[in-house]
């Protein structure tokens, strides 16, 4: 028996616009329910809504981002469904011609390899209120998120397994972070991922298909990956006791999934697009972008993640791992190359950001270059340790007083006495009087064997005791193979 994974996913992408897509209310997290609304997101009768531009212009950045073809004319659709949290019965979506289609992506595998999954389409849609029920005998709707502007990105079936369904909704989450058109904020619902699961199944010659799943609402990569692989044993486990369990008798459904018991439950049967009775929404004009507008949105994609990682690590010989964190950003990005600028030194100024500009970006919640230190100064700094004027552990303290001093490292570093001693005529007669004190030391590098790096590293610290950690140890250690050849 063969047995295959099939997945396709829709991803729902939060935009990063100030106002919602139709209305001029603000988007704003946590803020208190029922806020943020106008008549328009609230549906009353005799409005008309009006489209963001920028919410079109982050989503045909996104489409550009995905090798997909941009749609020249494109309109306005309204989806109509009835739930509590849509006050105007209908959704205003995009159905027959999306802003963006035929496109792909492609995701790195374990293996070093990497695979192209296709993109069938990416339209822009509003995104619908929130149903509170946690801890109530009654439920609550705020309409606070109604009208905020979703881009819902549609693949191919072209994943195989959970992991390439997790790697993917990773690598779009730091696509869509990095071209600056969604915060992509998991804890705070940017990003919802409905994976459409199903198996094909070889038997004894035959074909089976089981029914198509979609596993709504999703919001989390843990989530996203393990309901995945909870599909593939639920459906191959009910296909083994029911040959009949298959996509032809039974067709697609819609599964929910519980978090603490890590399974998904059973919904509704899945609807198709005459059961939301679609219709050319009459309260808006169609779209049409001409060539000047597509090349202006164009200019603003510059290089994708994916393919300036793979530059980060031929060109500036980084790990994977410094690259992948290097060009999570295009701020951090830019700021990396813009500091290698100022003296080389890649694989130095990349533990400066890493270990140091990314550590305090993160606790102040804002992006490298906002944290008060220059790329001047990076690449600087970067210069005073390679060419031995101050330690690393010198140059930690340097970095943390260049928060709040713009003069320039060396400049801090003197006034500071964390200058590096590489006088060799001194350090060697500092180094002299160690030895003559410690001759047991001395004996027991010369004699070799297990004692002589726990001997030559008491030396070393003995020196900088003498120097007040002042000493350049490349110079000391070069000094101690003379003497003790």
């Amino acid at each position: 028996m063969e047995v295959k994974t099939i997945v396709g996913l829709e991803i729902h992408v939060q935009l990063a616009t100030k106002t919602k897509l139709f209305c001029g209310c603000k988007l704003g997290f946590g803020d208190p329910p029922n806020s943020n609304v106008c008549p328009v997101c609230l549906g009353m009768p005799g409005v008309l809504p009006v489209m963001n531009q920028t919410a079109y212009e982050y989503s045909v950045r996104t489409g550009l981002a995905l090798n997909c073809q941009i749609a020249r004319f494109t309109k306005w659709d309204r989806k109509g469904y009835y739930y509590p949290d849509l006050p105007k019965n209908y959704q205003i979506s995009q159905y027959d011609l999306p802003m963006s289609f035929d496109g792909y992506m492609e995701i790195p595998l374990d293996d070093g390899s990497t695979k192209k999954i296709r993109i069938i389409r990416a339209h822009l849609e509003e995104d619908a209120g929130k149903n509170q029920h946690e801890g109530l005998d009654h439920s609550r709707v705020d309409l606070n998120r109604t009208g905020t502007p979703l881009l819902e990105i549609v693949t191919h079936p072209d994943l195989s397994s959970p992991v390439e369904c997790r790697i993917l909704a990773q690598e779009l989450q730091k696509l869509v972070q990095f071209l600056g058109v969604s915060e992509a904020n998991m804890q705070k619902g940017h990003m919802r991922f409905e994976p459409n699961i199903n198996l094909q199944i070889i038997d004894g010659g035959k074909e089976y298909r089981t029914p198509i799943c979609e596993v709504k609402n999703l919001n989390s990569f843990r989530a996203l990956e393990k309901s995945v692989a909870y599909e593939e044993w639920r459906q191959l486990d009910e296909w083994k006791h029911n040959h009949n369990f298959t996509l032809e008798n039974l067709g697609k459904q819609n599964r929910g999934w519980n978090d603490d018991r890590e399974e998904t439950v059973f919904q509704r049967e899945k609807e198709d697009a005459h059961d939301y009775r679609y219709f050319p929404e009459p309260d808006l004009v169609p779209i049409e972008i001409d060539d000047a507008w597509l090349e202006e949105i164009t200019a603003t994609v510059g290089e994708l993640p994916l393919a300036m990682k793979k530059r980060f690590i031929e060109e500036y010989s980084l790990s994977e791992y410094d690259a992948s964190v290097l060009t999570a950003e295009r701020a951090t990005a830019a700021f990396f190359e813009n500091a290698i600028a100022v003296a080389g030194y890649p694989k130095r100024v990349a533990n400066l950001v890493t270990q140091h500009g990314l550590k305090i970006a993160n606790e102040r919640n804002c992006t490298v270059d906002e944290i008060g230190v220059t790329a001047e100064q990076v690449g600087q700094l970067a210069r005073l340790i390679e060419d031995g004027t101050i330690s690393a552990s010198a140059a930690a303290t340097v970095f943390e007083t260049m928060l709040s001093d713009d003069r320039d490292p060396e400049t801090i570093a003197r006034e500071n006495n964390l200058i590096q001693q590489s006088d060799t005529s001194a350090l060697e007669a500092i180094l002299d009087e160690v030895l003559t004190i410690h001759p047991q030391a001395v004996a027991d590098i010369r004699a070799g064997g297990k004692k002589t790096k726990k001997a030559r590293g008491f030396l070393l610290g003995q020196v900088m005791q003498k120097t007040k950690g002042q000493a350049n140890p490349q110079i000391v250690n070069q000094l101690l193979d003379e003497k003790l050849k």
